[in-house]
C-alpha cells in the first residue's frame, strides 16, 4: 500500500508536546472547552463504558471530566509522550497512528484536539474503528478549516510582500463535511460531524503566536522552511493582522472552529435506515390535501 503523505513532523510534535505540558495554565482554554462539550454529550448518552480511552491525551483534564459524568467504568489515557502523563491512573504511551490495542477491545474512544495533526487520518479511524467492541462509541473534538484563518491572511500577506512567495505555516485543517464522510469510510454507524466557532480575542498579534507556542502548536509541517521565522516578517504579520483584522478597541480576533465527530461501532441493536423501495407510503400522498378537509385542504 502506498505511504500516506507525510504532512506533519510527527517527532516534532511529540518534543513540541512534551515541552508545553509544563506551559502556560491560560494556553489550555481550547482544551477545557472542548472536553467541557464532550462531557457534556457524554452525560446525555443512556449507557455505561466499561473500559474507555483518552487517545492523545493531554495530562487528565479530558479523562477526569468523562469519569465524573459517572459513564465510565475504567479510563485509559494514552499520550504520545511520557511527559503528558501526568499524575496516576491507567496510562498506555502510544501514536495516534498506531495504537496497540486488539480488536473489540475498548467500549469508548475520545480525543480532544489531537487527530486533525496525524498523517493518516483515514487510517487512525478506522484503527479506532477496530479497537472499538459492537456498539462502543468514539467522541472527538479537532480543529476544523476555519481555526487561525486570520493567522493564515496574514503570514500570507506579509510573506508576499516581503519575498514575493508563500511557504506553509499554517496546518490545512479538514472541512466538517470531509470529517464526516471520513466517519463513513471508516465504517462507523450513525456518523455525526458538528462545527462550533469560537473566537477568542488577544492583546495583540504576538499573543496569538504565544499562545500557540505554549500550546505546543506551532509551526511543524514538513514543508515548512527549516530556519526560524525573521523579526521582520514577524513583525510585518503582526502588522498586517492589525490592519485586516483590529477591532474597535485595539484588540484582534483569533478563530478556531473546532468539530465534534460521533460515531459507532455497528451492532444489529442500532438504528438502520430503510431500504430504498420499502416505503408503504408515497411522498406525493403525504404531501398532498387531507380527504377529511376537501380538496382546499379547509375544514368547514
Amino acid at each position: 500500500m502506498d505511504r500516506p503523505p507525510q504532512i506533519f513532523d510527527r517527532r516534532l510534535l511529540r518534543a513540541r508536546k512534551a515541552t508545553a505540558a509544563g506551559g502556560m495554565p491560560r494556553a489550555d482554554f481550547l482544551l477545557e472547552h472542548a472536553a467541557d462539550d464532550m462531557a457534556e454529550r457524554l452525560s446525555l448518552i443512556s449507557r455505561q463504558f466499561e473500559l474507555g480511552l483518552d487517545l492523545g491525551a493531554h495530562g487528565r483534564m479530558l479523562s477526569d471530566l468523562l469519569l465524573q459524568t459517572g459513564k465510565i467504568g475504567r479510563m485509559l489515557r494514552g499520550p504520545p509522550v511520557a511527559a503528558l502523563a501526568a499524575g496516576s491512573g491507567d496510562v498506555v504511551i502510544c501514536d495516534e497512528e498506531l495504537l496497540p490495542f486488539a480488536s473489540a477491545s475498548l467500549d469508548l474512544v475520545v480525543s480532544a484536539l489531537t487527530l486533525q495533526l496525524v498523517n493518516d487520518l483515514p487510517g487512525a479511524l478506522a484503527q479506532i474503528r477496530r479497537a472499538l467492541k459492537p456498539d462502543g462509541l468514539f467522541l472527538a473534538a479537532m480543529l476544523g478549516g476555519r481555526t487561525l484563518e486570520q493567522l493564515r491572511a496574514a503570514f500570507a500577506s506579509a510573506e508576499i510582500a516581503l519575498t514575493g512567495g508563500l511557504s506553509p505555516r499554517v496546518a490545512p485543517f479538514a472541512d466538517v463535511r470531509d470529517l464526516g464522510a471520513l466517519l463513513q469510510r471508516a465504517g462507523f454507524a450513525l456518523p455525526v460531524a458538528d462545527a462550533d466557532v469560537l473566537t477568542v480575542t488577544y492583546a495583540d498579534p504576538l499573543a496569538v503566536m504565544t499562545d500557540l507556542k505554549a500550546m505546543g502548536a506551532s509551526n511543524m509541517l514538513n514543508e515548512r522552511r527549516k530556519v526560524p521565522a525573521t523579526r521582520a516578517l514577524i513583525a510585518a504579520a503582526a502588522e498586517a493582522y492589525r490592519q485586516q483584522f483590529a477591532m474597535a478597541d485595539g484588540r484582534v480576533p483569533a478563530t478556531f472552529e473546532i468539530v465534534t465527530l460521533t460515531g459507532w461501532s455497528p451492532h444489529e441493536s442500532q438504528q438502520k435506515p430503510l431500504r430504498p423501495g420499502s416505503a408503504k407510503t408515497s411522498l406525493s400522498s403525504a404531501l398532498s390535501p387531507s380527504a377529511e378537509g376537501g380538496q382546499d385542504g379547509v375544514g368547514d
